[in-house]
């Protein structure tokens, strides 16, 4: 049994819109969009409704306006989807809310500082929320914990707590622990609770954020699709307040017994008396615990349990224990060892004990918990025990007699290994290296670095770090601890583009750059590393020569340049374009077409849309315009035009 802490209607709410970079795949775009869209209007609902928001609410929207909000979905950059929406939502606000905003990324390139309350909380601020977004200019990094530490600070002096709901698809850039957060935060008197929506995340990117629920009291939620993200945003913003709970003799407040359940029981009312009176009446049952509304079901829920588990403290529960049944005896003790003989490590595993009916076991734990050691009562019988940790897992039988007590030793015959993936010697491990380690069937890894349990034997080691990749085995004995440094050698190229040579950067969002291979294959084509949308992209890669290629409008451009190990190489593509801007009032369609026509009469044609109005980006020279007026059978109207090189020409066609 699992208990969460509720949030109350009394919160202060915080909703953190963040749009990480995606992967370039057509499912995960689709995803996205949903995203957004589910998330406009459950914010609204939750907003609208009378169990959420009431007189005086305060919220603080933050919002992400980092270099990757450039990112398109279906031609159109996430900044403006989240603008579209912001916009919408703002108009459903009840009038007594009083709205502030605040957002990272818009004013620096490269600086985890980059943080502003844009809008002080205030009933006036709708308005000012919906200007300011319009103008945010997305271009730095992506500071989740420091953000969210800068706008549950901004409600610090307040009565009410702080409660912020993350919904995420990657991971903090800017060197930050959000799973230190709640601790930082509590020393500064913060009442801050996070829940957290892990939306597409694998199970190891999943326990990066999770902990920053979990050391808060909050929810950690896992949504592989929009259907599994809407159940956990009405879950977590949706959450009805608790409600009031009396307590009777022999009634533990704040206390789970987690573990021993034989029989559970839904409740009408959310009464802890039912459930001591169930326990009662049911001769096997030795403790209870009653789980509050909202938390397991919308209703509340009874546990019974056999034997009396220990007690945790919890907001989510009152429990109890039938005094005069039980008899608590720790008749049961354990202890993990990496090895025989090893010195003691802390291996902080799970135990389960699964009770035996002949050779076969139950699927069902009776008993559980964490730690290098662990200590409980067992009822006479046989259990396999298992203890697992990272890579690990290890199953051994016990038999508990009456009046006797076991204390077991069980040994892994494992090792420890510590990997820190680095950019390059003397550097800081790089949150965005991923390391995998395998050892027959069992495998783990992580981001950055990280320490894991492994079993002894041959460990493969595999590295990246953006295109750079690394692979190595080694032999970990029984007992050992081993640092492994891996130095990706890596060097770093930004990407910006210019319509020309000593001409204005280019800082449309819909510029395409690319990273390819310098030498072209047997088929004239170029291997492509990497790439992506708006300016000041930048790229890991091994050392060596590349090409780079830029796309804007129908310009286009090529550009060889050599990445050094352990530098950042910048370099600016001269796109050598300039710009086309076509009104034709009353028009159906604008064409542009090559002014000159070939042999055959033809004209090439470059780029056309529907409507009175059309924008291109295009190479230097003479163009023709044409414009089907009224419907797809009107008359055309021509006119002639010259596009220069970093300049804009604007024509009409009458």
């Amino acid at each position: 049994m699992l208990c969460r802490i509720a949030q109350t209607a009394s919160q202060s709410r915080f909703y953190v819109f963040q749009f990480l970079q995606w992967g370039r795949s057509e499912r995960q775009e689709i995803m996205f969009r949903k995203l957004v869209f589910s998330l406009a209007a459950l914010a609204a609902a939750a907003f609208i409704s009378p169990q959420i928001a009431q007189a005086n609410d305060k919220a603080v929207i933050v919002l992400d306006a980092s270099g990757s909000m450039w990112g398109q979905i279906d031609g159109k950059t996430k900044i403006e989807i989240a603008r579209e929406t912001l916009s919408g939502v703002l108009e459903t606000l009840p009038a007594d809310l009083d709205l502030g905003l605040v957002a990272y990324g818009h004013r620096e390139k490269g600086n985890c500082s980059d943080i502003e309350e844009v809008v002080a909380p205030g009933p006036d601020g709708r308005q000012s929320i919906r200007e300011a977004v319009g103008s945010l200019n997305p271009k730095g990094k992506t500071p989740i914990a420091d953000s969210v530490k800068a706008a549950a600070e901004a409600l610090r002096y307040t009565e009410d707590k702080a409660t912020v709901i993350v919904i995420t698809d990657g991971i903090e850039t800017c060197n930050a622990d959000p799973c230190a957060l709640a601790t930082e935060l509590d020393k500064i008197g913060v009442d801050f609770t996070a829940h957290v929506i892990g939306f597409g995340l694998s199970e190891e990117e999943g326990r990066q954020v999770a902990c920053l629920a979990e050391n808060t009291g909050g929810k950690y939620l896992q949504a592989s699709n929009a259907d599994e993200l809407s159940g956990a945003l009405t879950e977590t913003v949706a959450a009805t307040p608790e409600p009031e709970i009396e307590l009777g003799e022999g009634m533990e407040d704040g206390i789970d017994r987690p573990g021993s359940d034989f029989d559970s029981i839904d409740l009408a009312e959310a009464d802890p008396a039912l459930c001591q009176t169930a326990c009662r009446d049911n001769a096997q049952c030795m403790a209870w615990t009653f789980v509050k509304p909202g938390i397991q079901a919308d209703n509340a829920r009874c546990w019974l349990k056999r034997p009396a588990p220990e007690k945790v403290e919890n907001d989510c529960c009152v429990s109890g224990v039938m005094t005069d049944r039980v008899a608590l005896v720790d008749n049961v003790h354990v202890t993990v060892l990496l090895a025989e003989g090893a010195s003691n490590y802390d291996l902080n595993g799970r135990w389960d004990f699964f009770p035996m009916n002949g050779e076969n076991a139950s699927t069902e734990s009776v008993e559980g918990g964490y730690g290098t050691e662990f200590t409980t009562t067992l009822e006479p019988g046989r259990y396999l025990l298992n203890y697992r940790k990272d890579m690990v897992s290890r199953y051994t039988q016990i038999e508990v007699k009456r009046g006797e007590k076991i204390d077991r030793d069980l040994v892994l015959d494992a090792g420890v290994v510590t990997v820190r993936v680095l950019p390059d010697d003397g550097g800081e491990p790089d949150r965005g290296g991923r390391y995998d380690l395998e050892n027959g069937d069992a495998r783990d890894g992580g981001y950055g670095e990280g320490t894991h349990v492994v079993p002894a034997g041959e460990v493969k080691l595999t590295t990246r770090l953006g295109e750079a990749n690394a692979e190595e085995a080694f032999q970990l004995t029984a007992g050992q601890m081993i640092d492994k440094d891996v130095v990706m050698g890596i060097g770093i190229l930004r990407i910006d583009a210019a319509y020309a040579e000593g001409g204005p950067e280019v800082e449309d969002s819909g510029l395409r750059v690319d990273v390819l291979s310098a030498k072209k294959s047997l088929d004239g084509k170029r291997k492509q590393f990497d790439g992506g949308y708006g300016p000041g992209n930048e790229f890991k890669l091994p050392p060596g020569d590349y090409m780079v290629a830029a796309r804007l409008g129908k310009a286009t451009a090529e550009q060889p340049v050599t990445v050094t190990r352990g530098e950042m190489t910048e370099t600016v593509i001269d796109l050598d374009a300039g710009v086309l801007f076509v009104n034709a009032p009353g028009a159906y369609r604008i064409d542009v077409y090559a002014a000159e026509a070939d042999l055959q009469g033809k004209r090439e044609e470059f780029d056309g849309t529907y409507g009175e109005e059309f924008q291109v980006t295009l190479h230097p020279g003479e163009y023709l315009v044409v414009a089907t007026m009224g419907d797809s059978q009107g008359p055309k109207k021509e006119k002639p035009v010259t596009v220069a090189a970093a300049e804009r020409a604007e024509v009409t066609v009458e």
